[in-house]
């Protein structure tokens, strides 16, 4: 089953044109959505102020191969490991729930426009990696949402109050992702009536996920990379985001300037608690 193509039984019913205009769609919606919240939240606008206020703060130039570094350091950490998540498990599940989505859609497409209708049998490892893609999303989601969810570990929220725009984003993944597998399974056991009622709720719940980015945070993981990004760069021409400068401790010109300093952050400072570190990291 897994290494079969769901979309060419269902080519049966529905022609491959029709499924490739629905994805092609879906694609100017996450577009169209994504373009309407920049408008609405200025978003474009905030980083191109913050990035002329920053550049109007700089101590020093910075060249385009320290920028380009900069740019491999954000896809390195931010995009691809999700390093600025300091608890494991919900960098695990987001991890999990990226590649998981990742997978999913861009097989999705990979099947309906060179697999589906043409005549051409998939490789059986795309079809895999399409019912791979859905179960690391799953995974991660269902993780995040019945485990690590922040409303649970700092509010308790109940796992099945649904909290409006906030959680339309991973409830529209999981459903898609859980009725997308669904369907593909009972659809090769044969179960006529069920799967395409399973299908029904793939595609809706599709539509729900893509349709509602201007509401939900899907528009989020565009602008994620570009803040990262500004902010290596804030922190390397000395702009520092209006932040204080590093000081030198030990310099007598800060210590005349900040005369606690010696007292609590000499050489045998007093004991001050733990502090944030009084607890395990549960919520992010």
């Amino acid at each position: 089953m897994i290494t079969s193509n769901p979309f060419s039984e269902l080519a049966d019913s529905i022609p491959p044109s029709a499924m490739k205009t629905y994805v092609v769609v879906m694609v100017l919606l996450v577009v169209g959505g994504t373009i309407l919240d920049m408008l609405h939240k200025q978003s474009a606008k905030y980083f191109f102020a913050n990035s002329k206020k920053a550049q109007a703060n700089a101590t020093r130039k910075v060249d385009s191969g320290t920028k380009m570094s900069l740019a491999v350091k954000t896809v390195a950490n931010e995009v691809l490991t999700s390093s600025e998540f300091a608890n494991v498990r919900r960098r695990q599940s987001h991890l999990l729930t990226m590649y998981g989505f990742l997978l999913f859609v861009i097989t999705t497409a990979v099947l309906i426009f060179k697999y589906t209708g043409s005549g051409v049998e998939a490789p059986g490892l795309i079809p895999f990696l399409w019912h791979l893609g859905a179960l690391m999303l799953c995974a991660g989601g269902y993780w995040f949402w019945f485990s690590i969810r922040v409303d649970v570990a700092a509010e308790g929220v109940r796992w099945n109050q649904f909290n409006g725009r906030g959680d339309l984003f991973i409830l529209g993944l999981l459903s898609t992702a859980t009725f997308g597998f669904l369907w593909s399974l009972f659809q090769a056991m044969g179960a006529g009536a069920f799967s395409t009622l399973l299908f029904a709720l793939f595609v809706l719940s599709s539509t729900v996920l893509f349709g509602s980015v201007y509401w939900s945070k899907f528009a989020h993981m565009f602008f994620k990379p570009a803040a990262a990004f500004q902010k290596k760069v804030a922190m390397a021409d000395g702009s520092r985001e209006n932040l204080p400068d590093d000081y030198d401790l030990s310099d007598p010109k800060v210590q005349e300037r900040f005369p606690d300093i010696p007292q609590y952050m000499g050489t045998n400072p007093p004991n001050m608690g733990l502090g944030i570190k009084a607890e395990p990291p549960r919520h992010y």
